[in-house]
């Protein structure tokens, strides 16, 4: 009960808002530290007394030589007894308390929750960023980023926090109890901290900025790795597993020469200390014994400084390292803050509000977008889709299709122009209820690495088992998913995928994309090449289901293959941002005009497959 109180204390897993991080270093670490700061105030406290009985403990044991050095032996005990008692219980009692609400308050309250709080914060708000920000990194150096960072905050704090006990705490006091006896006896111990700053002063800023090179290499090594892996088929499909291997070996190598560095440093560092440490204990023990010998201090304060003199040299050690370890993890946040904190390029407007559509009526009007560039995608675009109305779009590659698809889910913000639902602009509605009014399903299909009812789930969260696997009849799903089994022995909708679904073929991953779509039902459907990877036979039977799921929705369609839009109520025609033609198949067909030449030079339904030089001159 005890132990869960000190978990308990600050939750791990805060269900506020989740905001972006401040951009500077001690502003970014307090925005992350704030929730945990009475837990890092108690912990001071107790650190503060604990050391301060450790250091008294030593006096004691100067004051205790002394007396027995005055003292009748046969009378020690009843002259010295109040003073003993209260000793014995500071030292049995009062010490141990005290350092189990320490250990409780560090391990229980700040070690595993911390760090947590930091992990769960900054993925919730990288899964609000622009997809924009996951295709220009890897996944797996985004991960690290957001692992490694988590962790360097916590021991930075902490480490902060012990440190500020030693310096403020432990050494003064250990000065002040060296003074107290005979301020000579402290003259070996001022010389020592003078060239111990100067060892801090020299070493740990190179520390500090080899660990920033370092955890940026690390990063880099994961990231190269973990595309590998997620890329394992194409690596495969190439035979380049040779070239993956150097790929991965430079960054490796890259990684192990700041190791190298950081190691070379430490083994500097490590010697120079323990020189300044040996003169410190020759010179305190050589300086008290000589001022002993003149009779200007007695046998206890020979032994306090003695006993001292090794303790702050074992604490020097201490220090520096965690002084290192501080500056390591600085050095660490700071690398990762730059991933981390870096701002969201589409956000919801202040006043956004929830969007419900009631019609499903969809305008472009006057859409400009080039990826920030002065020109080249979209120009100056205008579309009225009417309610219920089902559209598709043609045009070769780079035309602007898929563009005009991520402007209106809003991954992109229009340039200039604007879209709406319902006649309000998506731009003033809430991200997350846009894209629940919208359905999609796209041409590369990437499953979670998760179940298979996990996946058919994603469409409609709370969904139940029934509709579930009536979903997957209805997408064609439901015979391959009886058969399947992975290697945890799991079967049929209990069976995992593997990463990005690569455990199933290109088709039985649409199809489970298609089952996901008809569970969310929503009232805006996108295809976007839905059928591309599914063989003749299973295409036409997904056509009549889709035609089903169609009914009373508004559409909108993307297909190279144009018999699979042809049955469209109206298709769009474009090419280099623009509408050059639209109508319905038979009316564009019988116009004669550049739907009618790529219907009539397509061959095998696909716009791919003719020559480009020919492909050039009919669009």
């Amino acid at each position: 009960m005890i132990f869960k109180w000190f978990e308990n204390v600050v939750s791990p897993f805060p269900s506020d808002r989740a905001q972006r991080p401040p951009e500077g270093l001690l502003a970014f670490m307090w925005h992350y530290t704030k929730p945990f700061r009475f837990l890092l105030i108690g912990l001071l406290c107790t650190s503060a007394i604990i050391a301060g009985i450790e250091v008294y403990m030593f006096n004691v044991i100067g004051e205790i030589i002394d007396w027995m050095q005055v003292s009748d032996p046969a009378t020690f005990f009843t002259t010295h007894k109040t003073q003993l008692i209260i000793i014995a219980v500071l030292i049995v009692v009062l010490w141990p308390l005290l350092n189990f609400i320490d250990s409780a308050l560090e391990h229980q309250g700040l070690m595993g929750n911390f760090a947590m709080q930091i992990r769960w914060r900054a993925h919730r708000y990288l899964l609000r960023q622009s997809t924009n920000f996951f295709a220009n990194d890897f996944s797996g150096r985004i991960a690290t980023k957001v692992m490694q960072t988590a962790l360097s905050v916590r021991d930075a704090i902490v480490s902060l926090n012990g440190l500020v006990v030693y310096v403020f705490v432990y050494f003064i006091s250990a000065l002040v109890i060296f003074v107290a006896n005979d301020w000579r006896i402290a003259i070996p111990l001022i010389v020592w901290l003078a060239g111990y700053i100067l060892v801090m002063k020299l070493f740990l800023p190179k520390l500090k900025e080899i660990s920033e090179l370092q955890s940026d290499a690390r990063s880099l090594m994961t990231g190269r790795v973990v595309d590998a892996y997620t890329n394992i088929q194409t690596v495969k499909m190439f035979s380049t597993s040779n070239a993956e291997e150097d790929y991965a070996r430079d960054s490796m190598r890259e990684m192990l020469s700041t190791v190298y560095q950081q190691m070379r440093l430490v083994t500097r560092l490590h010697t120079t200390l323990i020189c300044l440490n040996a003169l410190l204990i020759c010179g305190t023990m050589g300086f008290g014994v000589w001022l002993w010998t003149q009779s200007v201090i007695t046998t206890g304060t020979v032994a306090v400084a003695a006993a001292l003199t090794l303790r702050i040299q074992s604490m020097s050690q201490w220090f520096i390292w965690e002084l290192a370890r501080l500056f390591e993890a600085i050095g660490t946040t700071q690398d990762g803050l730059n991933t981390i904190a870096q701002p969201t390029s589409v956000l919801d407007a202040p006043d956004a509000s929830e969007l419900q559509v009631t019609k499903g009526a969809i305008q472009f009007d006057r859409v400009s977008f080039h990826y920030g560039k002065e020109k080249g995608v979209i120009s100056d675009f205008s579309l009225r889709i009417e309610p219920g109305e089902r559209i598709g779009l043609v045009g070769q590659s780079g035309a602007g299709k898929s563009t005009l698809v991520n402007l209106l889910l809003r991954l992109y913000d229009v340039e200039a122009g604007r879209i709406c639902i319902d006649g309000r602009n998506i731009a003033r509605v809430t991200q997350e209820s846009l894209r629940r009014q919208i359905a999609m399903v796209t041409q590369d299909t990437s499953l979670l690495h998760r179940t298979i009812r996990e996946n058919i789930a994603y469409g409609k969260y709370g969904a139940t088992d029934a509709e579930i696997e009536c979903a997957a009849r209805l997408a064609r799903a439901d015979r391959f998913i009886q058969n399947l089994e992975d290697n945890e022995g799991n079967r049929g909708f209990d069976a995992k995928v593997g990463e990005r679904g690569v455990k199933l073929s290109g088709g039985q991953r649409q199809r489970i994309a298609i089952a996901r779509v008809i569970l969310k039902n929503a009232p805006i459907l996108v295809l976007d090449e839905a059928t591309s990877a599914l063989d003749s036979e299973v295409e036409a039977a997904i056509q009549e289901q889709l035609q089903t799921l169609m009914q009373g929705k508004t559409v909108l369609a993307i297909a190279h293959r144009l018999s699979t839009i042809a049955q469209m109520d109206r298709l769009i025609v474009v090419k280099a941002g623009q509408i050059v033609e639209q109508g319905t198949h038979r009316q564009l067909v019988d116009a004669g005009g550049v739907y009618a030449r790529l219907w009539e030079h397509q061959s095998g339904g696909f716009l791919g497959d003719q020559d480009p030089a020919e492909l050039q001159r009919v669009v």
